[in-house]
């Protein structure tokens, strides 16, 4: 398991998968590599589809800011059912520090953005941790119940679908990175690129996208991009479906911002967190109807590659020379946070 970051899939099988209590056969889909949801079958032909996910609350970025990402997050990881998430349990472990007045603020945030998406917050658990001084403030889940056979799960992606992502490549890296750090940001790159930057952050909610392109159909699976970015987000996409995959770097949607940012902070655009973007498998005969579909609706579409029979790997095309698709078990991201902190920028 690294040191910071998400639990690598060798980890994952390694100490997760064989400790997850009672098999009940209920359970369609349960802890995996790669999947966003859990799915249990319910009666009369419904289904329900849970996530879990950590609680933002970062001083440096803001109150409001920390909701969205807190509400987003999970509604993101709901959103690659082809629904909209329903209910939320939040466990809140809040620094002994934290004044009241902001716990009223960023909660009223919380309870906006729920409400915008159509989520109930049902119960969870408040409290104040000793010695609490991370940007990681607790965990919510996030539930909804639809018909079962409608309900679409990462591993559902077949060899032969199109890859296809929207948006662009790292769009909350870019933006958080340039909201934390705005001196440095707009001293070495321009007020415009903050300002293009900062302009990306209430665009990583990727709801829309993804109950737009459902409406569209011809979608077989889809997952949320955050750690690793688009092209993490691909990779575990191929090993929770059983395939290979075969992407074209030439073709990621990289943005102009986002790459300037990222080159500032030293990562690679296309491996660090992209909240905001959705990589969907869709069916090859109704690609471009999709694409069309969801650019209609003002959401930027990009086919970027091909999921493949297993056997032929995991392969990236760079410069026209194909290559092993590498994946980070550590996302870069938090490096370039932390060192920017660590050295004083502002």
């Amino acid at each position: 398991m690294p040191l910071t970051g998400k639990i690598s899939s060798g980890g994952f099988d390694e100490i997760i998968l064989p400790r997850c209590g009672r098999p009940r056969s209920e359970v369609l889909t349960g802890p995996a590599f790669g999947v966003d949801v859990s799915l249990v079958e319910l009666p009369n032909g419904l289904g329900l589809a849970m996530t879990s996910d950590p609680l933002s609350l970062i001083p440096s970025l803001g109150l409001q800011e920390s909701a969205w990402l807190s509400v987003h997050l999970m509604a993101n990881d709901m959103a690659t059912t082809g629904f909209a998430p329903q209910y939320a349990q939040m466990v809140l472990n809040l620094p002994e520090d934290l004044p009241e007045a902001d716990l009223i603020t960023y909660w009223d945030f919380v309870h906006q953005y729920c409400n915008d998406v159509g989520v109930a917050i049902t119960g969870g658990h408040t409290g104040r941790i000793p010695q609490q001084n991370s940007t990681i403030a607790g965990g919510g889940t996030m539930l909804l119940t639809a018909p079962l056979p409608n309900i679409l799960i990462s591993h559902k992606a077949r060899a032969g679908d199109v890859v296809l992502v929207t948006k662009d490549c790292a769009m909350s890296s870019a933006a958080i990175l340039a909201m934390s750090f705005p001196e440095t940001v707009k001293n070495k790159l321009g007020k415009e690129v903050y300002d293009q930057a900062c302009g990306l952050f209430y665009q990583t909610s990727s709801l829309k996208d993804a109950l737009t392109a459902a409406a569209a159909g011809g979608i077989t699976a889809m997952h949320d991009v955050t750690e690793g970015g688009v092209l993490g987000a691909v990779y575990e996409m191929a090993i929770a479906s059983g395939n290979g995959v075969s992407i074209d770097s030439d073709l990621l949607p990289l943005g102009t911002a986002q790459q300037a940012i990222c080159g500032l902070f030293g990562i690679d655009s296309r491996f660090c967190v992209g909240a905001g973007s959705m990589v969907m498998s869709v069916n090859p005969e109704q690609v471009q109807y999709v694409i069309q579909y969801l650019q209609q609706n003002n959401i930027k579409a990009t086919a970027i590659g091909t999921f493949t029979d297993k056997t032929k790997g995991y392969t990236l095309t760079e410069n026209g020379v194909e290559k092993p698709m590498p994946y980070h078990a550590t996302d870069p991201y938090w490096g370039a946070f932390f060192n920017a902190y660590k050295n004083g920028w502002k």
